[in-house]
């Protein structure tokens, strides 16, 4: 196991889209592609993976995911959904990596999450967040359906909070998802409040920690992967329909779509 207390880049190219630095108490990922608000791309997805990876074989003993600004996630990348078949496995294999590293994982926000960067953030653990981020199940003004991201969300919050967000793809704030608990805290100092999670995290043993986080994930959703690999089909047929194709042309071109009725 790493126990550097290192910078560590996952990918050495010049375009590191996901850092990962590891001490003894954290791992910390840092989602960094501003200049795509942190759009889920096939290369930023293959980043993220590895540095989960490598973050769960770490001794550290917290998991940190957070971002560098102004966005959070802004869910997947849509340009590439044009091109080839919708494949969506590398999300939900983001999404089960989060739920089976041994280690709590805490996602930091100062910053907007969108779609799939809802679905990422609430398969974390604990969520902290700035008071002034936002969030959107945006999938449904593009024709598509917030499917494989909805597995991390409903194990969550009940499904009766989230429901008026789903079906209409509208905007909502921190307090509203504080009061429905898909978010766990928030912080004027998201960053200040996760270290002071990380502290207590760490002063704690560590078996029982660790047992802990597993009893509350398998309370939350015993069903947890087999429905997600179900939801990742729905996701990819609707993002594959007529409907959503033209839903992500209209979005790319700045204008109105045009649904047949």
């Amino acid at each position: 196991r790493m126990t550097s207390s290192t910078l560590v880049e996952v990918n050495q190219s010049a375009d590191v889209r996901v850092i990962l630095e590891i001490t003894p108490h954290v791992a910390t990922i840092t989602l960094n592609s501003p200049e795509t608000r942190n759009a889920l791309s096939s290369e930023l997805v293959g980043e993220l993976l590895h540095a989960i990876d490598r973050a769960g074989e770490s001794d550290s003993r917290v998991i940190v995911l957070t971002h560098v600004p102004p966005v959070f996630c802004s869910g997947l990348d849509l340009k590439q959904l044009g091109s080839g078949p919708i494949d969506l496995s590398g999300l939900a294999n983001v999404i089960l990596a989060l739920r089976r590293v041994r280690q709590p994982t805490i996602a930091v926000l100062t910053g907007a999450a969108r779609a799939g960067g809802l679905g990422i953030m609430a398969a974390c653990d604990l969520v902290v967040v700035a008071p002034t981020v936002s969030f959107a199940f945006t999938e449904v003004k593009l024709g598509a359906v917030p499917a494989a991201i909805s597995v991390p969300v409903l194990a969550r919050v009940a499904w009766s909070s989230v429901a008026a967000a789903f079906i209409t793809g509208e905007e909502f704030d921190a307090a509203r998802a504080l009061s429905i608990g898909l978010v766990s805290h928030v912080s004027d100092d998201p960053h200040e409040t996760a270290e002071g999670l990380v502290t207590s995290i760490c002063a704690a043993g560590p078996e029982a920690v660790a047992t802990t986080i597993q009893l509350l994930r398998r309370a939350a959703n015993d069903a947890y992967e087999m429905k997600l690999d179900e939801m990742r089909q729905l996701s990819e047929h609707m993002f594959a329909s007529a409907e959503a194709q033209e839903g992500i042309a209209a979005f790319l071109e700045k204008r109105p779509p045009s649904w047949r009725l």
